[in-house]
C-alpha cells in the first residue's frame, strides 16, 4: 500500500437522493428515534471553542445540568468544567454527573470530592463488582451535556486536554454538535433513563417534557440512543448504505466494523457510490490502528476511498450521505460501540447541516494522506498531483461568526504536521486477514504475513505456558469458572424471587377487584 495527496474536487454533479427514498417511518424503525421538528443546530469542530459554549450553558443553567462523559480527567480542563458545575449547584441548580468507571479509572478519587460537598450528585457507571463481573463488558461511551431541557451537546468531545490543546500540542480533532429546541429535552430524558438504571431516578416533576420546549429553528433530528444489542446506529448505517446514491463520507477513529457493515458499504462503492472512510494516522490505541489496517485491502479493492488524517488524533464520529442526511455523535464503527455499550448520536435530515459536514469533510482531507492498493499506484503517479483550493458555500462559511471555515481550519493544520508523541510499530494486522489466511482463502501480503506469525507466536507461548505449568492454567479457568457459576446463580434465584413477588402483586389485585366487584 502507499499513499497519495486526495482529490479534493466535489462532484459539481451530484443530487441529494435520500430525501425521496427513506421516510420517517424507515428512520425510526431503524434508529429506534422519533422526528423530533423545531431545532437549531451549530456544528462544533474545535476542542477550545466547543468547551466555551459547554461553559456558558452551565453558567445561564436555571433548573438543571445534566452531565454525562466516558471521560472526566482531573486535569487542568476538568477542573474548568468541575468549578463551573459546582458553582451552579451553590445557587441552587439540580446538577447530576455521570460518567464511565472504565474511561475515568485514571481520576483520582480526590476529584470527586468537592462535587459531593457542593450537593452536586455524582454516580460512576458499572465500576466493578464482585455481583457483577459481566457488567465490565457494557460501558456508558456517551458525550453529552444538557441543561434546562433547551440546550444540548452530543458529539466525541471528552472532557480533557488531549481536546483543548496544552500548548505544546495541538487540540485532537473531534466534531459535536449544539441543539437548541425540543430535540435537547429528548436528549435529557435519554440522560435520565440511563441515570434511573443505576440508582434512583430523577423525580416525575423534575423531568424533561420536549412539549413544553418552544421551538428554536426548522431542522428535523433522530436522538439515537445506542444501548447495549439494539444496535439503532449499525442499522441506520446499513440503511444509509443501501439508499445512497451519490456519496457516503465517513469519519472514524477506531473503524473495526463488523462484516455485515463492510459489506453493505463495499456494496454501494461497488454501485458507483462514492464511499470514504477517514481514519487517523496515529492513533492513540495503536492495536486498534493496526486492526483497522488489517482490514484496509478489502475495502480497497471493493472502490471504497481510504484516507489518514495526518495530524495527531482525530477523534470525531461522523458520517454524511447525499448531501443531506448527517450523523454525529459518540458511536464508533466496531462491535464494542454498536453492539455493547451505551452511546448517543444525533441524525439529522437537512441541506445546511450536511453541506457544513461536507466542507469540514473536505477540510480534513487536506491534511491528510490517501492510501491506495499497489495497483493502483502507476496511475495514480502518472496524474497530475492536484491540491485545490477549498470552495466554502455560505452554509459552511457562517459555522463560527467573523471566522469562515476555511481560515479555521488553517489555525487547526498549523500544528497538525507535528507527529505523535509517540508510535508503536504495526505488529499486528487482523480481522478478517487472519481470518482468511487460517482458512487458506488467499495469498498473503507481506502486511498480512506478519499477522500470521505473530498469531502463532503467541498460540504456541500459551501452549509452553499450559504444558510447563498447568496449574496456573487450571487454577485460573477454575476461578473464572466458580465466580461466573456463582454470580449466575445468584442472579437467577434473584431474578425467580423478583417474578414470584410479580405474580404474588398480580393476584393480590385480582382477589381486591373481585372483592369490589362484589
Amino acid at each position: 500500500m502507499a499513499m497519495t495527496m486526495p482529490d479534493l474536487t466535489p462532484d459539481p454533479n451530484s443530487v441529494p437522493g435520500l430525501r425521496t427514498t427513506i421516510p420517517d417511518w424507515v428512520l425510526k424503525r431503524a434508529t429506534g428515534a422519533s422526528r423530533v421538528e423545531g431545532n437549531a443546530l451549530r456544528l462544533q469542530f474545535d476542542g477550545p471553542y466547543t468547551f466555551d459554549a459547554w461553559i456558558e450553558a452551565i453558567d445561564g443553567a436555571r433548573d438543571y445540568v445534566h452531565f454525562e462523559n466516558y471521560i472526566l480527567r482531573d486535569d487542568r480542563v476538568g477542573r474548568v468544567f468541575r468549578d463551573a458545575l459546582v458553582k451552579k449547584a451553590k445557587e441552587g441548580v439540580q446538577v447530576r454527573v455521570l460518567y464511565d468507571w472504565v474511561g475515568s479509572w485514571a481520576t483520582r478519587r480526590r476529584f470527586w470530592k468537592p462535587f459531593k460537598a457542593a450537593g452536586v450528585e455524582v454516580r460512576a457507571f458499572n465500576p466493578p463488582s464482585i455481583r457483577d463481573p459481566f457488567g465490565m463488558l457494557q460501558r456508558d461511551h456517551r458525550k453529552m451535556v444538557c441543561v434546562d431541557g433547551a440546550v444540548a451537546f452530543i458529539g466525541g468531545f471528552c472532557v480533557g486536554e488531549e481536546w483543548a490543546g496544552d500548548g505544546r500540542r495541538p487540540p485532537w480533532r473531534d466534531t459535536g454538535v449544539e441543539i437548541q429546541g425540543p430535540a435537547a429535552a429528548v436528549c435529557a430524558r435519554a440522560f435520565e433513563r440511563i441515570w434511573g438504571l443505576i440508582g434512583d431516578p430523577v423525580s416525575e416533576a423534575a423531568r424533561s417534557d420536549p412539549k413544553e420546549i418552544e421551538a428554536a429553528g426548522e431542522t428535523p433530528v433522530w436522538i439515537i440512543e445506542g444501548e447495549p444489542w439494539r444496535s439503532r446506529v449499525y442499522r441506520e448505517t446499513q440503511l444509509i448504505a443501501a439508499s445512497a446514491r451519490e456519496r457516503i463520507w465517513i469519519t472514524d477513529p477506531y473503524f473495526v466494523a463488523p462484516f455485515p457493515l463492510v459489506e453493505a458499504l463495499t456494496a454501494a462503492a461497488r454501485d458507483g457510490v462514492d464511499v470514504r472512510i477517514l481514519l487517523p494516522a496515529h492513533n492513540n490505541w495503536p492495536l486498534v490502528g493496526s486492526l483497522s489496517r488489517g482490514g484496509y485491502r478489502g475495502l480497497l479493492e471493493a472502490g471504497v476511498r481510504l484516507f489518514e488524517w495526518q495530524g495527531p488524533m482525530i477523534h470525531a464520529k461522523t458520517m454524511v450521505a447525499d448531501g443531506i442526511w448527517c450523523r454525529v455523535g459518540s458511536s464508533n464503527m466496531n462491535s464494542a460501540s454498536l453492539l455493547g455499550n451505551w452511546e448517543i448520536d444525533v441524525g439529522v435530515l437537512d441541506e445546511q447541516m450536511a453541506g457544513q459536514m461536507e466542507g469540514l469533510y473536505l477540510a480534513d482531507l487536506a491534511s491528510s494522506m490517501e492510501i491506495v492498493l499497489p495497483s493502483r499506484l502507476a496511475s495514480v503517479a502518472k496524474a497530475p498531483q492536484r491540491r485545490e483550493a477549498m470552495e466554502v458555500s455560505p452554509a459552511q462559511a457562517t459555522l463560527d461568526p467573523g471566522r469562515t471555515l476555511h481560515e479555521r481550519f488553517e489555525r487547526l493544520r498549523a500544528g497538525s504536521g507535528a507527529s505523535a508523541p509517540w508510535r508503536v510499530p504495526d505488529l499486528v494486522r487482523a480481522g478478517s486477514s487472519l481470518g482468511d489466511a487460517i482458512a487458506g482463502h488467499r495469498t498473503l501480503g507481506r502486511e498480512d504475513r506478519t499477522v500470521l506469525s505473530t498469531a502463532a507466536g503467541l498460540i504456541l507461548l500459551v501452549a509452553l505456558i499450559a504444558g510447563f505449568f498447568p496449574w496456573i492454567v487450571g487454577w485460573f479457568v477454575a476461578f473464572v469458572a466458580g465466580w461466573s457459576g456463582i454470580v449466575l446463580g445468584v442472579r437467577a434465584l434473584a431474578q425467580a424471587r423478583q417474578a414470584r413477588r410479580q405474580r404474588e402483586l398480580v393476584e393480590e389485585g385480582n382477589r381486591v377487584r373481585d372483592q369490589n366487584e362484589v
